[in-house]
């Protein structure tokens, strides 16, 4: 044989064993057999989405995030009511629900900074800020004197505030980098960790304070918030990417997408009313003549709702689309408000709790994942969501006191029916979604 020869028949060898391993390469699928075959982006195999431990731990890491953050603002019924009849008794019900909605206000404000951080690879430093910040903030707020308003404010409203900026939306926007045709399932999990914190934070601090001082009941769950925050440090992992000119945010594509803009506004004009029965009906319950030490458990009533209610239509939105959930969401939730005129024991507000928990949950629940279906790529979540997020914490922040400021009657007394009618109107602004379907 000569060389020539022994030489092609080699490289036929050779093409063969090429073409062999192609194919078997070809073949080859994820060993978890529960992930889904999705089409995978240029970077490589590892951008596997949907499955993996990673995304699971990142999961858990934002659940814990969510509990400590959104789930104690929405425990702040206890404190309304605490404030409104002992501890700030000199101050009227709109002046201390400006400290709530300011908390909430500076949880979603910075999000323009906190969003473009997030895409610029700055993830674990806000975490980390954002949990000594907060953790701090709680063990400030234990000290605050009786009746002094201002040592109130800066420490809950604009410390917490500012913390919980740092870890809220950094943490929802992290699970676009491990789940797509999840995400929406991926994100109510997730967020189910607010509405756990809303059951668990207003017991703890009702129960501990009847045994010890409210400043020490803040202290207890200060150690709590600690515990879990300083975990989710190290439970979430990020994706890195080198941002090119295709992967960075196109600013100007973002100002011309009208169904993103109409989808804002919508929000904004729904987060005016959405969360008055969380901040409220504890003191509702109270002024019904309910008994205290039932009333006590009306905001953990309000998200016991709230857990199924950010899971059950969160599965189905993978499959329908987040506007088609949304709309009839919004809709009962807005039947329900008006519902609140028919309360007159502690049947009708574990009743009224449990439903309006659950449909209200939702919506909080399926705005991330709908943000991110807007987007077009995987560099602009952090700044379409922070965008998003700047615009209705303004709501967020004036809804819950025009609703105290309502309340607010001659003689002291409270007049119900005009923050609730306002409540269930705000909450009926969301038919113009329907242009967008």
């Amino acid at each position: 044989m000569s060389d020539s020869e022994v030489s092609g028949t080699f490289t036929a060898q050779g093409s063969s064993s090429q073409s062999f391993d192609k194919e078997n390469h070809s073949t080859l699928k994820p060993e978890n057999s529960l992930c889904p075959q999705v089409d995978q982006p240029p970077q490589g195999p590892c951008h596997i989405y949907d499955c993996g431990k990673d995304a699971w731990m990142t999961v858990a890491g934002t659940w814990m995030i969510q509990f400590c953050t959104y789930g104690y603002i929405s425990a702040f019924g206890v404190y309304q009511d605490y404030y409104t009849r002992v501890f700030l008794s000199h101050e009227t019900p709109s002046n201390i629900s400006w400290i709530g909605s300011f908390q909430l206000f500076m949880q979603y404000a910075p999000g323009i900074l906190v969003g473009r951080a997030f895409d610029a690879g700055y993830f674990h430093h806000m975490i980390a800020l954002g949990t000594i910040i907060q953790v701090f903030s709680m063990f400030m707020l234990s000290l605050a004197r009786q009746q002094h308003y201002y040592q109130v404010f800066l420490t809950q409203a604009v410390g917490m505030g500012i913390g919980q900026s740092l870890l809220f939306l950094p943490s929802l926007t992290v699970i676009g980098h491990h789940f797509k045709s999840r995400r929406a399932l991926a994100t109510g999990i997730s967020v189910s960790g607010a509405s756990v914190g809303g059951i668990v934070w207003p017991i703890l601090l009702n129960q501990l304070s009847q045994h010890t001082s409210f400043a020490n009941s803040i202290r207890a769950t200060a150690i709590l918030a600690a515990i879990l925050l300083f975990l989710s440090n190290f439970l979430m992992k990020t994706r890195p990417h080198k941002p090119t000119v295709s992967t960075r945010p196109n600013f100007g594509n973002i100002l011309r997408d009208s169904p993103y803009w109409v989808s804002i506004a919508s929000a904004f004009c729904i987060n005016l009313g959405l969360f008055f029965p969380y901040f409220y009906l504890q003191l509702y319950a109270v002024d019904m003549g309910i008994r205290s030490t039932l009333a006590f458990y009306s905001v953990a009533i309000l998200n016991t709702g709230s857990v199924l209610g950010r899971l059950v239509p969160n599965f189905f939105a993978d499959k329908f689309g987040p506007y088609n959930m949304l709309l009839p969401c919004l809709f009962i939730s807005s039947a329900l408000a008006f519902a609140m005129f028919g309360i007159s024991n502690f049947a009708g507000v574990t009743i009224f709790g449990l439903l309006y928990g659950f449909w209200s949950g939702s919506y909080v629940s399926l705005i991330p994942s709908l943000l991110a279906q807007l987007s077009t790529h995987a560099g602009e979540h952090g700044t379409r969501m922070g965008i998003a997020f700047s615009i209705v914490g303004i709501s967020l922040l004036i809804g819950t006191p025009i609703e105290g400021a309502l309340l607010h009657g001659k003689d002291a007394d409270y007049m119900w029916y005009r923050p609730i009618i306002f409540c269930g109107a705000s909450d009926c602004l969301l038919y113009s979604l329907r242009n967008l379907n």
